[in-house]
């Protein structure tokens, strides 16, 4: 990421800090903090179980559920679904990001409509996403003024309003002539059977109307009750914008269906007449044996917003749409070691800043410290680790030593 970039992005983040300066001193955000650190630690100890309720409880309410074990399982059934289509819509969805379902689709000649606002303003730009909730936090106005006038082939002002209500048109006009819509979900709430998906512009409650709606989540995302969803995506609200709560929060249970009539049940009356949840495992099982941890996460994105690192190199200190420390442990276990070096295993100064602001205290750079030790076994370490290592071996010093 080039240093405009960056000081955009950091600006950004700033804006944020100081929007969510006093509501995280709040003693209710104080106390829905330790409830979530207990529900989170509760539900991914108790993942397996929770995940059979879970499908169990989805069926029942008429929710398709299928399991993918990785990527390709998940990107090959999604595409299955929907390759008679010319164009789907999509929500902003982490978890589509790392299995890259868009890159995947449009390879099939399947066309991707983000309608987030972030989401398109940066797939128009093709470059990488900078937070999990914000994605365009790298560009400013005149940026994206220049990158949606460019997109759209018309002139847009430098002017926020001009710029939504630009990229609003054109996504309406599209979005009239998609018949899925596929989504996330912030919790999924295994003894109720729903899933829970916050959201600001409204978006997502366009793609549950339409006739099939797709749904993927890791497995991670799973929790007892409706009632823990709610005060996990509060949580992540409060973090990621410095709000209380989301303009919206879609509960999506079942397929659409009434029963006005002399209680008989009807399905397809305004929503989807198929709901299709992907239940995404790619690594997570093996990091719920290795490092549980890192599966806490609730999403917020408040560990990279005063990372030493991310705030100085950006996305790359990361993997996929996982950004920061964080997201390069789950590498490991999503993809190998060799993509957990690559993706900053030894940029990190291990000062443990991420787990000061992180809401649930995921111990991010102990894990990274404990991967490096792993690392080091199977002799992947940077060249300068390996001449200090040959240095000590020779001279039994760090430093080379100089020929008079």
């Amino acid at each position: 990421m080039n240093d405009s970039s960056l000081k955009i992005m950091n600006k950004s983040f700033n804006i944020l800090d100081k929007r969510r300066a006093t509501l995280l001193k709040d003693e209710r955000t104080i106390n829905l903090k330790e409830r979530v650190k207990k529900i989170r630690k509760d539900a991914v100890q108790h993942l397996s179980s929770l995940l059979e309720i879970a499908q169990e409880n989805l069926q029942t309410n008429g929710i398709e559920v299928v399991m993918a074990k990785d990527a390709h399982e998940a990107r090959e059934t999604i595409y299955q679904l929907v390759k008679n289509e010319d164009m789907v819509a999509k929500s902003k969805s982490n978890t589509a990001g790392e299995i890259q379902l868009t890159e995947y689709l449009e390879s099939k000649k399947v066309n991707v409509l983000e309608t987030d606002l972030g989401d398109r303003i940066v797939q128009f730009d093709d470059s990488h996403p900078t937070h999990p909730i914000g994605p365009a936090c790298h560009l400013d106005m005149s940026n994206i003024a220049e990158i949606v006038s460019r997109k759209l082939q018309k002139e847009v002002k430098a002017e926020p309003r001009a710029i939504l209500d630009s990229v609003k048109k054109d996504i309406t006009e599209k979005i009239s002539h998609c018949k899925v819509g596929i989504t996330g979900a912030n919790a999924v709430a295994a003894e109720d059977g729903s899933l829970l998906m916050v959201h600001n512009e409204g978006n997502i409650s366009l793609l549950t109307m339409m006739d099939t709606h797709i749904i993927i989540v890791g497995i991670d995302k799973l929790v007892p009750t409706l009632e823990d969803a709610v005060s996990v995506v509060k949580l992540e609200t409060i973090y990621a914008t410095g709000k209380n709560v989301p303009a919206y929060m879609n509960i999506v249970s079942s397929p659409s269906k009434t029963a006005d009539i002399e209680q008989i049940l009807l399905k397809d009356m305004y929503g989807a007449k198929r709901v299709i949840l992907v239940l995404l495992d790619n690594g997570r099982s093996r990091a719920l044996q290795e490092n549980e941890e890192c599966l806490w996460c609730i999403g917020c994105g408040a560990c990279i917003v005063n990372c030493p690192v991310y705030t100085k190199l950006g996305p790359e200190f990361g993997y996929l749409r996982h950004l920061g420390g964080r997201g390069i442990v789950l590498s490991k276990y999503i993809d190998n070691d060799e993509v957990c070096f690559d993706s900053g295993l030894y940029k990190c100064t291990l000062c443990g800043q991420c787990t000061n602001e992180c809401p649930v205290e995921i111990p991010t750079n102990q894990m990274l410290e404990d991967l490096r030790k792993e690392s080091v076994k199977k002799g992947l370490y940077t060249q300068k680790h390996q001449k200090i290592k040959n240095n000590l071996k020779k001279t039994r010093s760090p430093f080379k030593k100089e020929h008079n």
